[in-house]
């Protein structure tokens, strides 16, 4: 066997070596499909060695559509969907790039959730606590990751479901502009926020993945480099931070500093106070979708979903052509408080991932929480990182949120470069 057949064999050993937790991480899991696939790829890249992504393994969110599969945003409703007759484009795109795809993952149900519950499938503890939610909605993807199962996952981030599980489970997950990667063929929940975006253990796989998806080359920032000026929210983000996470934030804006790099406050605050946007909007797409759908979604769908989903039905056509409207002025907003300033900063999460108890039994107020800061930057449509930030002392790693405007990918990524060296 050659080198690939035999990375993707070991691969297939450990996934067997979970037992029932396997059915938790993943909707569907076809040995032989693997198999076949890794032999197409061996070839591809025999031809091709230079591919950027040769021989890497990838998880696919059960969003995203594969050739011959049935997408089902991991829900009993769409079981029986009629298979995708092509990949979406960028799983094409990352084939191309010479990456295996390595099975379907579990999220929550229509990736409506922040904590990754999942009824149907079972809800996985995260990779540091077995009783702890593995975040949300891309849990599935980002616990093949944080087990050494593949080299990284395509998640999606319609309130920071690619930023909640990296940051739970000691990941780097990048949201990138909504409109830098193409949505084509990918199940949406709210179009108007729904991004992909790639999920990995080290930073550099996260850059290599998000220029193959987009088609942009992030500069590899050298070791003298200008420093930054990091925007560092006043209020909003750092508001009722739990003490671990306040502790930890504060030790990360000390390093910046002491590493030269110019923290700048920013009052951010008028994003906190429109949170209340997101939820409208986002209820409202995904009534669009499945308002149809409302009796069976009662007898088969996540109630906690459902409820989400219908609180649309408490919204006028007047209220909603006031939120878009008033979503756009924040946006414009954001652009203006970041103008004078590279990237801004702030905790991932506000706190520490709950228990999976704690959340079945507090469900609106620990789901709003730990989408809360994650949120803030896709109402204001951003592209943001999380990085993970070892902790003298702490088994389980801080996490560290870099954002800006929409279209200024690179200029995150480029920070996060300078910034991963000083807390790796």
């Amino acid at each position: 066997m050659g080198a690939i057949i035999d990375k993707v064999t070991a691969a297939i050993d450990v996934v067997d070596q979970l037992g029932d937790l396997a059915g938790k991480i993943f909707t569907e899991f076809d040995r032989d499909r693997i198999l076949r696939d890794a032999g197409l790829c061996e070839k591809q890249i025999s031809d091709n060695p230079n591919l950027p992504l040769a021989g890497k393994l990838v998880s696919i969110k059960d969003l995203y559509d594969e050739a011959g599969i049935a997408t089902t945003a991991a829900s009993e409703l769409l079981k029986g969907r009629t298979p995708a007759t092509q990949d979406c484009d960028v799983v094409r795109l990352v084939k191309e790039a010479g990456a295996i795809p390595f099975g379907r993952t579990t999220l929550s149900e229509f990736a409506y959730s922040g904590v990754g519950l999942n009824p149907h499938y079972g809800t996985p503890g995260n990779v540091f606590d077995a009783d702890g939610i593995p975040g949300g909605s891309t849990s599935g993807g980002g616990l093949t990751v944080a087990h050494g199962i593949v080299d990284f996952a395509l998640g999606t981030d319609t309130g920071g479901s690619i930023r909640i599980p990296s940051a739970i489970n000691g990941l780097y997950g990048f949201k990138p502009s909504r409109l830098s990667v193409s949505g084509d063929g990918i199940h949406p929940l709210a179009k108007s926020f729904d991004t992909p975006g790639p999920l990995a253990s080290d930073l550099d796989t996260v850059i290599t993945v998000f220029e193959v998806m987009s088609g942009q080359t992030v500069i590899d920032a050298p070791a003298s480099a200008a420093t930054l000026r990091i925007g560092v929210p006043s209020s909003g983000f750092v508001d009722g931070l739990d003490g671990r996470v306040k502790a930890d934030f504060e030790m990360v804006c000390a390093r910046l500093r002491a590493a030269g790099h110019e923290l700048v406050t920013l009052d951010l605050g008028f994003i906190a106070e429109n949170a209340i946007l997101n939820k409208m909007l986002v209820s409202a797409e995904a009534h669009a979708i499945y308002g149809k759908d409302i009796d069976k979604l009662e007898t088969c769908g996540d109630p906690r979903v459902l409820t989400r989903i219908k609180f649309a039905e408490t919204l006028s056509k007047d209220d909603l052509i006031a939120a878009y409207a008033r979503r756009t002025d924040v946006i414009a907003q954001f652009g203006s408080a970041m103008a004078e300033v590279d990237v801004m900063i702030a905790p991932t999460l506000p706190m520490m991932a709950p228990k999976i108890a704690e959340v079945e039994a507090d469900f609106d107020n620990l789901n709003a929480m730990m989408l809360r800061n994650t949120g803030y930057l896709n109402l204001v449509d951003a592209c943001a990182i999380s990085i993970p930030v070892n902790v003298v002392g702490q088994t389980v790693p801080a996490s560290l949120m870099i954002g800006a405007p929409h279209g200024h990918d690179k200029a995150v990524l480029e920070a996060a470069r300078q910034i991963d060296p000083l807390f790796g």
